[in-house]
């Protein structure tokens, strides 16, 4: 779950911005946690209190109602209604806040069932569930220790998903975008192209798009993958993070398995 906070953070500040360089730097003056880690953590703190992944979202998005980049506009609606309902969203919010989902279940059906509930509470629309169910199964293949080409092949055939460019060939002509369908797959393909954690980052980062949800998705599959985080880059990450998240992340770590740091 971590490398999911990591990439968001290290995005936050490129979102609007069309970056292209592989060399930006990952914690400029200003970044900072955005919705993605906020909604990370409640699908964690669902999971760790048995709650509803409903209320857990509706709970943390009252409590922190402006972090950096902000909600989008149809979340945001959600959250003000007195008994929020699905929306038919297709948007990217339903894969950024799913990571602790590829983590905390033991088989592949598990992982499908839970991440469509974690979107369908908002994100009903069928390439918003899709979305969600691709994020945390390869979360879920790259740490049972699938191969990248088994983790590729398992996506594009179980989700349709166009995997075949690389992050040089997507970057090219690579904009904005919030949709599931133009998100998850240039997330995955940053992941699949990257040589170890950090690379990774830099990859999504260069992408040019949703740049902290791309970080935020890359990074949670990236981490899923190698196990090992730059020690500076969970330094840089925590020190932005309230309290209650770091208690969060412990907890979940401690129960589903924590990452290695290195130097």
């Amino acid at each position: 779950m971590i490398g999911a906070i990591i990439g968001d953070i290290s995005g936050s500040t490129y979102e609007f911005s069309a970056n292209k360089r592989i060399s930006a730097p990952l914690f400029p003056l200003g970044s900072d946690f955005t919705d993605d880690t906020v909604m990370t953590i409640a699908t964690a703190s669902a999971i760790l209190g048995g709650r509803d992944y409903r209320r857990a979202y509706v709970d943390h998005g009252h409590r922190f109602p402006y972090p950096m980049g902000g909600y989008g506009a149809g979340f945001r609606s959600w959250l003000r209604e007195p008994d929020p309902r699905p929306y038919r969203s297709w948007g990217n919010g339903s894969a950024m806040r799913v990571s602790p989902i590829g983590w905390a279940f033991s088989t592949l059906d598990e992982v499908l069932r839970e991440a469509e509930r974690s979107a369908a509470v908002s994100h009903n629309h069928p390439e918003g569930i899709k979305g969600a169910q691709a994020t945390a199964t390869a979360i879920w293949l790259a740490r049972t220790g699938s191969s990248k080409e088994e983790i590729r092949a398992d996506i594009s055939s179980r989700f349709g998903y166009d995997l075949s460019r690389s992050t040089d060939e997507v970057r090219i002509d690579y904009a904005f975008n919030e949709s599931c369908q133009r998100t998850v797959p240039e997330s995955i393909t940053a992941f699949l192209d990257s040589s170890d954690f950090e690379s990774a980052i830099r990859l999504a980062i260069s992408l040019g798009g949703d740049a902290d949800t791309v970080g935020c998705i890359t990074g949670a599959i990236a981490e899923a993958f190698y196990r090992e985080i730059p020690l500076e880059m969970m330094r840089e990450a925590e020190s932005r993070m309230p309290a209650e998240f770091l208690t969060v992340v412990s907890e979940f770590e401690e129960l589903y398995g924590p990452r290695k740091k290195t130097a």
